[in-house]
């Protein structure tokens, strides 16, 4: 085998290998608040937002606030960086980080808002009435 070939193999075989390694980095999974609490790793949680809760630290100016689960339960997430755009009118939040014995500190948040949209063409087209006259 030629020495150029070998070579083209290594660096082949180290992007494959440092690919994989990112995805797995990547992929956090989603997981309910329990499973948070006992997690060592990074994890997804979602919920909606108990607007009453949120507030901002005054010695780390986080922002704190708590999601509430499908069962009512709760989980208290501290956020380092400034409170997304929308972030009080969110139906939803994900906040992806790691639970430190007290509360999540989200590395990231997703915030879901309701749609401008929703509420709007409850009708299909082909249901709507067409005037008469037309055809």
């Amino acid at each position: 085998m030629r020495k150029s070939t070998l070579v083209g193999l290594v660096v082949i075989v180290g992007f494959v290998a440092f690919g994989a390694s990112a995805f797995r980095n990547a992929a956090t999974p989603y997981v309910s608040f329990a499973e948070a609490r006992a997690a060592q790793s990074t994890v997804q949680v979602k919920g909606s937002l108990d607007t009453n809760s949120i507030r901002v630290d005054r010695g780390t100016h986080a922002l704190c606030f708590d999601l509430v689960d499908e069962t009512g339960g709760k989980m208290p997430v501290s956020y380092a960086k400034p409170e997304p755009g929308n972030f009080r009118q969110a139906t939803e939040v994900v906040a992806v980080g790691r639970y430190n014995g007290r509360e999540l500190q989200a590395e990231n948040l997703l915030v879901k808002c309701p749609s401008k949209y929703q509420g709007r063409g409850t009708e299909h087209p082909e249901d709507a009435k067409i005037p008469s006259g037309e055809s």
